[in-house]
């Protein structure tokens, strides 16, 4: 019998309580905006909060419906209604969200309102937990290779939800009013308008999610009205209360876009991808992998001292330190095992017997690192590397920090610096090479352009998808120094042939 704790139980069905202060909020945004339902449906309703606050905001409603997993907590929802004095024909009942047939709870009078609070969890965190609690298995939103097994395949349960109401709702006259993460809304605005379904106006507000719930997570309203005349925006806004929004973002060109003013601006700068965007090398064992230098003697993350040679041992930068721009020196090293993420590492055994005695004194831990993108791999394989890596000179940006701060980064102490994973970079020759390159990318015209797909409340808004997309041959040609930038390009292409293989 599988025991469920109440921590458990409230992680496995993302259990948060919209407090009755922000779901009376919520609704008087909803009344001031026009929404005027004759059904109200909450598909996740909880203890009702939500429900009370609608059937005080809309009177006139006539249907309300409620449906949650927990039968206590319907029973909750039944008596809070109970006390106040409603006209509305209620319908609450315990069901799965997953097996309910919303085809058929849609089918009210309209307008329907679908509003409420879907759970704020993950299908990895729930499948860890060992829970029943997910929608049937499937890779919806078709990701491809590496992307399908890796992050990009993870997705928030309220994601699937507020995706598979919404295509309910398609051709009706309703409205979606849910809170999520603002990460969820983007990408279920992204879902809805690469597939065409009608969203006529679409509306995000953010909301503070630490004061409503205790959790450090970017949050928001998204609010969509479904109609035939299709919009492709959505409005941002600071708050409930904000009056005009702070930008729009949406979708154009079959991609979503952060800012569609500067994209419209700058779209022209898109184009080829001239130099190849990478990752840094990902080993997801930081406490033997990652060492630091002091004097003549190394520490591991676990405390220990450790002496092995320093043929694979590289100077290391993380995001830190290039977005700060300490850049030209470092203590810290990186151990890296291979030339290419299929290098047999039993040759470490030869050519560094102390540092193939070290791996093999950790190989516990480095065998239980869990990303599937180690397992047909040599013992102690890396990810992410190749000779790029191992060029002398690069064009770095931090993948985590909120500002577009490109370095040129050389040598350290006669060996070529290596970045982390959380750290994004093109390869260079010289250092002329890398600072034409910087000025390019510092250059108005391309910041602007990059601002245009960067959303900065991500939690990594500086990604290789964002960089891949400016072409830096056109934004040569818009700053007058195309034949420079050209001849920079020819001998990349001709010298590091090896960087647009298969790899990272």
């Amino acid at each position: 019998m599988r025991v469920i704790t109440k921590s458990k139980r409230r992680a496995e069905f993302g259990d948060f309580q919209t407090p009755v202060g922000l779901a009376e909020a919520v609704c008087r945004l909803l009344l001031a905006s026009g929404v005027n339902p004759a059904s109200i449906v909450e598909p996740t309703c909880g203890i009702g909060n939500f429900l009370l606050a609608s059937v005080k905001a809309f009177p006139r409603s006539a249907h309300l419906v409620g449906v949650d997993i927990n039968p206590q907590h319907i029973a909750t929802a039944n008596s809070k209604l109970e006390e106040f004095p409603h006209r509305q024909t209620v319908d609450l009942h315990c069901g799965d969200f997953f097996t309910s047939r919303w085809d058929r709870l849609v089918g009210l009078p309209e307008p329907i309102l679908v509003v409420g609070n879907p759970p704020w969890v993950t299908n990895a965190q729930l499948g860890s937990l060992g829970s029943e609690n997910l929608p049937a298995k499937s890779n919806f939103q078709n990701h491809a290779g590496f992307d399908a097994i890796t992050g990009k395949s993870n997705f928030d349960i309220s994601e699937w939800m507020l995706i598979h109401l919404l295509e309910q709702l398609e051709g009706k006259q309703a409205t979606l009013a849910m809170l999520c993460k603002t990460a969820v809304a983007r990408k279920t605005l992204s879902y809805a308008w690469k597939n065409e379904i009608g969203l006529q106006r679409s509306s995000v507000y953010r909301i503070d999610a630490a004061e409503q719930f205790g959790v450090a997570v970017d949050a928001c309203l998204l609010v969509c009205e479904m109609g035939r005349q299709a919009s492709h925006d959505c409005r941002l806004f600071a708050s409930l209360t904000s009056k005009r929004p702070t930008h729009v973002f949406g979708y154009r060109d079959k991609q979503l876009v952060a800012e569609v003013g500067a994209y419209d601006a700058w779209k022209h700068l898109q184009g080829v991808e001239r130099y190849r965007w990478r990752s840094g090398i990902k080993h997801d064992c930081s406490a033997v992998m990652e060492l630091r230098r002091l004097g003549e003697v190394y520490t591991n993350g676990l405390g220990e001292r450790v002496a092995i040679e320093p043929t694979f041992l590289y100077p290391m930068l993380k995001s830190s330190d290039v977005a700060t721009g300490q850049t030209a020196t470092t203590e810290r090293r990186m151990l890296v095992p291979q030339a290419t993420i299929a290098e047999d590492t039993r040759q470490i055994e030869a050519k560094a017997p102390m540092t193939w005695a070290y791996l093999q004194k950790h190989g516990r831990l480095l065998d239980r690192r869990g990303s599937s993108i180690y397992k047909k791999r040599p013992r102690f394989s890396v990810f992410g590397v190749g000779p790029y890596s191992f060029a002398p000179w690069k064009v770095a940006i931090s993948g985590f920090y909120k500002s577009l701060n490109f370095r040129v980064v050389g040598p350290i102490d006669g060996k070529p610096t290596v970045f982390d994973d959380t750290c994004n970079f093109i390869s260079c020759q010289s250092r002329d090479e890398a600072e034409f390159l910087v000025s390019l990318l510092d250059s108005p015209q391309a910041t602007d352009l990059l601002k245009a797909f960067v959303f900065w409340d991500a939690k990594r808004p500086i990604t290789v998808d964002v960089l891949r997309r400016i072409d830096l041959l056109k934004v040569a040609e818009a700053l007058g120094v195309r034949p420079r930038a050209e001849e920079f390009i020819g001998e990349s292409i001709a010298k590091t042939d090896a960087l647009f293989t298969v790899g990272a």
